[in-house]
């Protein structure tokens, strides 16, 4: 049996001494005196060939513990595992990085897209969707242990009663099982499976829940009774803008000094601020000039200004036109509901097509993006003096 004794006496280039205790286990000599490293000589069980396995050096590794780790070897291979396979396993599991829980997955997918979102508000309700539905049953469940069944359970509640936020959450937790699975931690994302688990969604047309509008004929009488009544303040002109140049309110309450061409009357919204991102041309009418002259006022603003601000300085709120509609009542086409700013787009859709415009400058006059790829690679041109002609009997129609 080795001893310390013997093991301190191990010459360099001398035969490797076995231990005699466990059988396959030897210390092969170093390069100086009294020192070596421990190997255990095995037959795979699963190749049938030989092979090293080295349990350290010694005397770092005393004899002792060059026994106990030779027994567990052991124990493997009765087993019948090889124990060099076991360790590679073991050290690949080690060095895999921890699989993370959904609500983990889900806030690090969110840090990663929510500086493509258009603005703030959106990229919090990517993420509050998901706090709100899915979180709080599967937020502590590793990605390794969801199935489909788990996101349709989740889904149920609101499958039928909420079509339109069900069809989101289920997009965001298959961004995040996909991003899981790019990552290695799973194999695929198994949410695209789970309309197999729940009933039929009712079709898009039948849920399509269109922005409240004043019918198009109303609107010259709503001009006049409304906004051309009285004192002319900020919202009105603001909103008699906004009905002009049926552009979405967004676009018209980021909109500064510095995108207007006078000479050439045209107002250019940035690609920034654009749902398409792409620049959009808006042709001014008479009456749009009108009221841009007079928001200007007496002083030259500056480049940069806002256009229509609040006390502050900065962009108003969508509720200041909100607000108005809703004080005067202004009844719309869906019964029993108060029109919108956005549904005077519609309306001024409904106009152009009862009017006969072709609707490619109406699509264009609403900054609509082609669907169609092909269509859409021979549109170099956004016609703009063909609506210009347009927008300008819109405003006839209004005055």
């Amino acid at each position: 049996m080795l001893t310390d004794v013997k093991a301190r006496k191990l010459e360099p280039n001398s035969k490797p001494m076995s231990d005699g205790a466990v059988a396959g286990l030897y210390l092969f000599p170093s390069t100086k005196v009294g020192m070596g490293k421990w190997i255990f000589r095995y037959v795979s069980p699963q190749t049938g060939k030989r092979r090293d396995m080295g349990l350290g050096r010694y005397p770092d590794v005393p004899i002792r513990e060059a026994r106990t780790a030779a027994l567990e070897v052991r124990r493997l291979l009765d087993r019948g595992l090889d124990p060099l396979e076991v360790r590679r396993e073991n050290a690949a599991k080690a060095a895999a990085p921890l699989v993370p829980t959904f609500e983990a997955a889900a806030q690090q997918v969110h840090e990663d897209i929510a500086p493509g979102f258009k603005n703030e508000k959106h990229a919090a309700q990517w993420i509050t969707t998901l706090e709100r539905y899915v979180i709080p049953r599967l937020g502590n469940v590793v990605v390794t242990d969801l199935r489909a069944a788990d996101f349709a359970e989740v889904l149920r509640d609101i499958w039928l009663s909420k079509p339109e936020t069900a069809s989101r959450v289920r997009q965001r937790c298959d961004k995040v099982m996909s991003w899981c699975a790019a990552r290695g931690f799973i194999v695929a994302s198994p949410v695209p499976v789970v309309d197999m688990l729940l009933p039929k969604q009712p079709g898009k047309r039948e849920r399509t829940n269109h922005h409240p509008a004043l019918p198009w004929r109303d609107i010259p009488s709503f001009v006049a009774a409304v906004l051309h009544a009285g004192r002319p303040t900020q919202s009105k002109l603001m909103l008699e803008f906004l009905i002009l140049t049926a552009v979405r309110s967004g676009e018209l309450r980021g909109m500064r000094w510095e995108e207007v061409d006078w000479e050439k009357r045209i107002w250019t919204i940035p690609a920034s601020r654009m749902k398409a991102k792409v620049a959009h041309r808006v042709p001014l009418s008479q009456r749009t000039l009108e009221i841009l002259e007079y928001m200007k006022g007496a002083h030259e603003p500056a480049p940069d200004q806002l256009a229509f601000r609040s006390r502050t300085g900065g962009p108003l709120s969508d509720m200041a036109l909100t607000k108005l509609l809703r004080t005067h009542q202004v009844q719309s086409d869906t019964p029993g509901r108060i029109a919108t700013a956005h549904g005077f787009r519609s309306s001024f859709r409904d106009w152009a097509s009862e009017n006969s415009y072709p609707r490619d400058i109406a699509e264009r006059a609403l900054a609509h993006t082609v669907r169609d790829a092909t269509e859409a690679a021979y549109h170099r041109t956004d016609l703009l003096d063909q609506r210009r002609a347009m927008m300008e009997a819109w405003a006839q129609l209004l005055a």
